[in-house]
């Protein structure tokens, strides 16, 4: 075990007592009703036990339609809810007002009455040119943040012309090789003045020094540029399987951007604690939550632990989270991750900064939801998965195009999307008023079920020695597989109706038209990086590469101005990440049985 990964197992074992005695005060105030008279519940419950009565007797004459009633977290769902369910809340304690803690309401105190969140479309296709013509796009049409992302290859680390990428430039993202490719991306583009996200992990602190780069070019400085690098390494290693070195080497290369860009980037937030991934792997909502707060918690940890003081890098933190078709649910594990975040920073960790108890995040609608058959129906998806987002209170928002289970999104269908959110947010009332739903007897009670449901898997993960212990040992991908497996039984078996898919069925349906990336991509993005090779100073990249090494070599020294380096000395995305691959190893996942 290195360095990091001890440090890491300490802090977990200390935290296992603070979930303890948070369950235990959470079961103590179980006792008291703040908020209702005890008279008045008392009689509640004789007028609740006579109107019980009457529901059995309505239901033997008209079933039930379903022989269960229950969240994708296994929480099963009452026919009513009402002040008996929530005797306990303490409107205070619980709630709170938007703005201030726990932040359950909300992380701005005006929330969208004076700014709507940000309209942040995923985009990246093709070769360079093709990104920038499509952000341009967006921008002209109102969106308000880019979010760049990135073919397979790029995710993994490899040039174009590697072997591992026949068939898949340009195919999912963008293909990036050298900072030449993102000189082109973000050509007539202002860096000082746009947001850019990346949705880039084991690669992204060379991505970030493209960035860093293409913004030198253009005359911005480091410090001014604003965006979200994801770096989130560790649901790669749960979900989407998108890594290059060992865990601890990739946790190392993460606490060196961390530390750097704390001193550099005061606008950068170089942490985007991602349970998109996760949800997209089967996970339920509240595996999303617990999972992607403990892999916060363990991000923490490593910048406390490297010396960094908390109360000036959490700001930098942010989130990503899914939003599926489970209505109800989404919004109630929106509202509980930011009052889990909030409690555990101030008690745990003693936060003081109020920007570091704020969990703000970004929310994608679920791709996993979306169909080929029928695709119209998936812009009725995406429109109820975008409100659940925005009732939810999210900082940023993509909306999925309805042709994204067959292809990349057209022109047409990215637009659909967008003016799904603009609708939302210009012609209806929903962002009027903050935390609308605050005070439903159901969403009160599922809110505080979801916390309980995270507080029993915190608890569990730090038994185990913590996140990267749990994830080295296979348990958290064990938990999501079962869950995974259970939700296919259930379309399968017909339990879970997906419209168009397992019920109201077209026979012969056609396909659409839809995005085809040419071809040609592969070999446009190899004679681009031919010609960046042939006329780049070998030398300097020679030297570039060999201090870089020196520095992966050395765990005391910050590898982000070496990285950094090498990007200006045109160094390729896989050359840098090869040195890497050479020193700290690979790493296989353990088996799932």
């Amino acid at each position: 075990m290195g360095r990091i990964a001890e440090g890491l197992s300490d802090w977990s074992s200390r935290r296992l007592g603070y979930w303890a005695d948070l369950k235990s005060r959470r079961e103590e105030r179980r006792k008291r009703s703040p908020m209702f008279k005890e008279e008045a519940l008392e009689r509640l419950r004789t007028l609740q036990s006579l109107w019980e009565k009457k529901y059995q007797d309505s239901v033997c004459t008209a079933p039930e339609r379903k022989k269960s009633f229950e969240t994708t977290s296994g929480i099963e769902i009452k026919p009513l809810y009402t002040p008996l369910d929530v005797s306990w809340l303490d409107y205070e304690t619980d709630l709170g007002f938007p703005g201030e803690y726990p932040y359950t309401r909300g992380v701005y105190t005006s929330m969208y009455r004076s700014k709507v969140w940000t309209m942040r479309m995923f985009a990246g296709l093709g070769t360079p040119e093709d990104t920038n013509s499509r952000f341009k796009f967006l921008l002209e049409h109102g969106e308000t943040g880019l979010s760049l992302a990135f073919d397979m290859p790029t995710l993994y680390g490899y040039d174009p012309d590697s072997p591992r990428a026949e068939g898949e430039v340009g195919k999912c993202g963008v293909s990036v090789a050298t900072v030449k490719d993102m000189e082109v991306i973000f050509d007539g583009i202002p860096l000082d003045k746009v947001s850019v996200s990346m949705t880039i992990n084991a690669p992204a602190a060379v991505l970030l020094a493209m960035l860093i780069v293409v913004a030198e070019k253009q005359g911005v400085p480091m410090r001014v540029l604003s965006g979200t690098v994801q770096a989130d390494i560790l649901k790669e290693f749960i979900a989407q399987k998108e890594w290059a070195f060992t865990p601890e080497a990739h946790l190392r290369i993460i606490r060196d951007m961390m530390d750097f860009c704390t001193k550099n980037m005061p606008r950068w937030h170089y942490v985007s604690v991602s349970g998109y991934h996760i949800r997209e792997a089967g996970a339920s909502a509240a595996q999303e939550l617990s999972f992607t707060l403990m892999d916060g918690f363990t991000y923490v940890d490593l910048g406390i632990s490297s010396g960094l003081n908390p109360d000036e890098f959490l700001p930098r933190f942010s989130f990503f989270f899914n939003s599926t078709m489970n209505f109800f649910e989404e919004i109630a594990k929106f509202r509980a991750a930011r009052k889990i975040w909030a409690t555990v920073m101030r008690e745990f960790y003693g936060v003081k900064n109020p920007r570091g108890l704020t969990l703000r995040f970004h929310t994608q609608n679920s791709g996993a939801s979306l169909t080929w058959q029928q695709p119209l129906n998936n812009i009725i998806r995406t429109t109820i998965e975008a409100l659940a987002a925005v009732l939810g209170g999210t900082q940023s928002l993509h909306t999925n195009s309805y042709d994204e289970a067959w292809a990349l999104p057209s022109e047409e269908a990215v637009l659909v999307a967008l003016r799904t959110q603009q609708i939302i947010a210009e012609e209806t009332d929903i962002p009027d008023t903050i935390d609308p739903l605050a005070g439903s007897y159901f969403v009160e009670w599922l809110t505080d079920q979801m916390v309980e449901k995270a507080l029993d898997y915190f608890y569990k993960i730090d038994e185990l020695g913590g996140m990267l212990r749990a994830i080295e040992t296979g348990y958290v991908q064990r938990e999501i597989h079962e869950v995974a497996y259970r939700t296919q039984l259930a379309v399968e078996r017909g339990e879970s109706v997906i419209v168009g898919v397992n019920k109201y069925v077209i026979p012969d349906e056609k396909p659409i038209r839809y995005l085809r990336i040419d071809e040609r991509v592969r070999d446009l993005q190899v004679a681009r990086l031919e010609e960046v090779k042939r006329t780049r100073d070998r030398e300097r990249v020679r030297r570039a590469l060999d201090q870089l090494r020196w520095a992966f070599e050395h765990e005391d020294v910050n590898v982000m101005p070496y990285i950094i380096e090498a990007v200006r000395s045109y160094a390729t995305l896989e050359e840098i990440m090869n040195v890497g691959r050479e020193v700290f190893g690979t790493w296989k996942e353990p088996q799932i049985v």
